[in-house]
């Protein structure tokens, strides 16, 4: 690695995705905390919604960083970098759930359409004053209990509010695909509970401040490693 300036914040709102990834090819590598800062949230939900477990889902966002950093080359363009990162975030918590779990289906038929614990009995009085903590962390365990392909497009559609478009590319369905998906997962977790979470929708699943900065550290520590590891003679 070569660059070790920290951009600044001027940088960071400045540049898009594709300068940046250009510039980091360059040999700028301190840019990449760019990308990191900016998507580490996306990544983390996305994650968290395949593994369920806070854990792995920051170690499969360092996974993606990395593997993304090393086919940097690779990035052809066709599609936002946004999407193709968190493609590549997808494909590496899936292979993990299926390392985890080699003898179950993913997606089992028998649960399709059906959310996995019964939602009226967890859910709040519609009379009661329900603050809005309560709200999203119902919202999260909503969402959390749909089916993984429903799931998946609910996470990226309403939480992190991508288009349909750049939901499609991300996780490589058609488009008809994501709306088909979306409108069921709607219908699986009551169109009350979106009706009324309102805004508290963005500030489910939170990632940053230390959280955040150790997934950072976590990605550089790695990149270096390898690139010592690269430039040792053999």
């Amino acid at each position: 690695m070569e660059s070790t300036v920290v951009p600044d914040r001027t940088t960071s709102e400045s540049l898009t995705d594709e300068e940046v990834a250009r510039r980091v090819r360059g040999g700028e590598t301190a840019l990449y905390e760019i990308v990191m800062r900016r998507y580490n949230q996306r990544l983390y939900r996305v994650a968290r919604a395949i593994l369920h477990n806070d854990a792995e889902a920051e170690d499969v966002m360092q996974d993606t960083y990395v593997r993304a950093y090393e086919h940097l080359d690779q990035f052809a363009g066709r599609a936002p970098f946004s999407a193709w990162l968190t493609r590549i975030a997808v494909h590496e918590a899936l292979a993990r759930l299926r390392l985890r779990n080699r003898t179950q289906s993913i997606d089992d038929p028998e649960r399709d359409g059906e959310l996995s614990v019964i939602m009226t009995s967890k859910s709040p009085d519609p009379e009661q004053n329900a603050t809005g903590l309560q709200l999203r962390e119902f919202l999260e365990e909503a969402v959390l209990s749909l089916p993984e392909h429903y799931r998946m497009v609910v996470m990226l559609r309403d939480i992190e509010e991508l288009s349909t478009a750049e939901t499609a590319q991300a996780l490589e369905l058609s488009e008809d695909n994501v709306k088909v998906r979306l409108h069921r997962g709607h219908g699986m977790v009551r169109s009350w509970l979106f009706d009324r979470i309102g805004s508290g929708a963005k500030e489910a699943f939170p990632f940053m401040g230390i959280r955040c900065n150790s997934v950072v550290e976590g990605v550089f520590d790695r990149l270096t490693q390898r690139s010592t590891s690269d430039s040792s003679p053999q």
